[in-house]
């Protein structure tokens, strides 16, 4: 329905039915007329074996890869990938942890072996916000960049007060782990969290720790069962720490949630594309959304808390129960951890 504009980025665009529905219909704005461009990360581009992107430039659709690792010259950058997940669509954008694949959309007859993930519809600023953050990626990438950012001031809608944060490497700072970190010490009665991937930073493990001795609620969900295991068994040589500050750790049951949720107090949330870990927070291109609104609040608090009621929860008693081995593994995962 677009007539101006379509713009996506994502970090994966994998082959399939999904991918499919997604070309044609950014073929078919592209032959009304709008500017369509999409940006796809040049190492998640090896999910797709390149066929969505090939169809889209025969139909004459602009497609650029970020940062596609090469040999000659050799790319010293592969670890600095584009994570973000950005579809705006003229006035609507879309944000959150979704990428473009098949196991991303569930199945009745096959719940388990997809993976389930939220995305967000936003209007009104915010999502001429997306269009900025897409347009400065477009001219990183290409080289092009348009004469002048435009300055988009669609009239407010709805009652969320909204901010879009972007971090990538480079610039002196690491923007979200200090947003994070800053947003869980300053918490007064809960901090809510739901990530695919737990190696938190030292700052935001100070930031927990700290919340949870001082009687602040704090609960994180995490899947019991990990699309990267290196990553789930170097989180738990973290979680001894945790739980003795009373940091309640809960690990939920399949499908694999992929979902990226921050609530805390009841009214400051952020949704987005980063994991809490060092590579999404000192390496990768990442974009949050904050959202200030405590109606949203109360949604985002009530899929967690929902969440955690059917998961199983990590307790002292089960962690030392761990053998020798499961032991010494998590410790060398966790010496990996910066990499995973």
């Amino acid at each position: 329905q677009a007539q101006r504009h379509v713009f996506l980025s994502t970090y994966i665009f994998s082959s399939g039915v999904i991918a499919d529905r997604f070309v044609e219909a950014l073929k078919e704005a592209h032959a009304r007329g709008c500017d369509v461009r999409v940006i796809i990360d040049g190492v998640g581009r090896a999910y797709s074996l390149s066929t969505p992107a090939r169809k889209l430039k025969e139909a004459g659709v602009k497609v650029a890869f970020f940062l596609p690792p090469k040999l000659f010259p050799p790319l010293l950058s592969i670890n600095l990938r584009n994570h973000r997940k950005v579809l705006v669509c003229d006035d609507t954008g879309f944000t959150g942890g979704m990428n473009i694949a098949d196991y991303h959309v569930m199945r009745e007859d096959a719940p388990q072996a997809f993976v389930q993930d939220m995305h967000f519809r936003c209007q009104g600023p915010v999502a001429g916000e997306l269009i900025r953050a897409f347009l400065m990626d477009w001219g990183f990438v290409t080289g092009t960049y348009d004469k002048a950012l435009p300055i988009i001031c669609h009239e407010a809608s709805g009652s969320c007060w909204c901010r879009i944060v972007l971090d990538g490497p480079g610039g002196g700072s690491d923007p979200l782990n200090d947003l994070i970190a800053g947003a869980i010490s300053g918490a007064e009665k809960s901090v809510r969290i739901m990530t695919p991937y737990f190696l938190p930073t030292r700052e935001i493990m100070a930031a927990l720790r700290s919340a949870a001795q001082k009687e602040i609620d704090v609960r994180i969900v995490l899947p019991a069962k990990n699309n990267m295991p290196l990553v789930h068994w170097a989180s738990l040589r973290l979680m001894d720490t945790l739980l003795h500050a009373g940091v309640r750790i809960f690990h939920q049951k399949p499908p694999f949630a992929h979902t990226k949720l921050l609530a805390i107090d009841g009214y400051y949330c952020q949704i987005g594309s980063a994991n809490l870990d060092s590579r999404s927070l000192r390496l990768n291109f990442e974009l949050n959304t904050e959202v200030f609104s405590a109606s949203f609040a109360r949604l985002i608090e009530a899929h967690i808390d929902g969440k955690a009621q059917d998961a199983e929860e990590m307790t002292l008693e089960r962690l030392q129960s761990f053998g020798t081995l499961q032991k010494l593994r998590n410790a060398a995962c966790w010496l990996f951890s910066p990499y995973l």
